[in-house]
């Protein structure tokens, strides 16, 4: 496998497929025997409060939530960043990016988005990206009382595991393709799990006005068709309309690549073979790349020779790197979505 799910880099293991139950459950045992509660993690504060008790439909049926949770592990990529912003450190979480070897803190606890929020907590990574899937000994020895795998791949046979362990709380019901869902529905859907139901809904609204309040600010954007990319593999991976990526696009007032769609097929981007560069001769694009690859973008013709690059309508975001503006767009939380909106905004100038 070779893709990551939160941007393209070539570290990236490939996530976008849904893994068949029987794959999913051997991949899951075999990665169980693992390290043993960190003492922060496992004395990680969670907030009281919250409206309970309440009931959260899902993909995978309903899961009842009798009161206020105090140690909560998130098993989606980004549901720990929701997580955070209502108020609740979980105790264990998905490493989205992968930390460099002897490198601490975990970089995904150092976002500018973030790192406030976590403090000093130092949770339990309980899946890398790139594993077949969550670590269920690792999650049981932080005893949860509530698992949150919404913006996750996770199959029946993995949520039938892991809520054996805690109550869990599986995608959104209507989520066709997982990571389709909007992240609007995603905040809310993990909102009401936390019996914060209203606070979510606040929050949304509030990075809704944010988008709405750059849209009003660039009344040109409505005229022009915009997309976000990676390079990947030697080729150019355009991410989908209805990627985080590229609803974040059309969040701020530009019209979405919907071409791409098509030859998606369902998937969270594609990549294009040099006859179908045309599906990004658009009027912007944002690459998302840290700087090897960019620099390795740069020196593809086929990219340079679209009217965008000659115009200079591109925008070279940083995934992880320096600000890392790529990751705050690529994560598209309710903590990385201000940030993400200033930035973008501020790139197209």
């Amino acid at each position: 496998m070779a893709l990551r799910r939160t941007t393209l880099t070539k570290s990236w293991r490939h996530l976008a497929a849904i893994l068949s139950a029987a794959t999913l459950s051997a991949g899951l045992l075999a990665g169980c025997g693992s390290d043993s509660t960190d003492k922060q993690s496992g004395s990680a504060p969670a907030a009281a409060g919250g409206v309970f008790p309440v009931t959260v439909e899902h993909a995978f049926g309903s899961t009842k939530i009798d009161k206020a949770p105090q140690r909560v592990v998130s098993v989606g990529y980004t549901d720990d960043q929701a997580i955070l912003a209502l108020g609740i450190k979980p105790v264990g979480m998905v490493d989205q990016y992968p930390n460099p070897p002897g490198k601490s803190p975990d970089i995904n606890t150092q976002w500018p988005w973030v790192k406030d929020k976590w403090g000093d907590t130092r949770p339990e990574v309980v899946m890398s990206n790139g594993d077949s899937g969550p670590n269920f000994e690792k999650i049981a020895a932080l005893r949860p009382d509530l698992i949150i795998a919404v913006y996750s791949e996770i199959d029946q046979a993995a949520y039938d595991k892991l809520s054996k362990i805690a109550p869990t709380v599986g995608r959104t019901k209507a989520e066709k393709e997982p990571f389709s869902a909007p992240w609007q529905d995603n905040a809310v859907h993990i909102a009401k799990a936390l019996g914060k139901e209203a606070e979510g809904t606040q929050q949304v609204q509030a990075i809704q006005a944010k988008l709405d309040a750059a849209r009003k600010a660039h009344p040109e954007f409505a005229n022009q068709t915009a997309v976000a990319l990676s390079w990947y593999k030697d080729s150019v991976a355009p991410f989908t309309t209805t990627d985080v990526r590229g609803r974040l696009i059309s969040g701020i007032g530009f019209k979405g690549a919907t071409e791409i769609d098509k030859i998606a097929g369902g998937k969270f981007f594609t990549t294009l073979s040099p006859e179908r560069i045309d599906l990004i001769d658009v009027d912007r694009i944002f690459v998302i790349n840290d700087q090897a690859d960019q620099t390795a973008l740069k020196k593809f013709k086929l990219f340079t020779n679209l009217s965008a690059v000659k115009n200079g309508k591109v925008s070279y975001l940083l995934d992880s790197e320096g600000p890392a503006v790529g990751a705050a767009m690529s994560q598209g939380t309710l903590l990385s979505l201000p940030y993400a909106i200033d930035e973008m905004v501020k790139s197209v100038g």
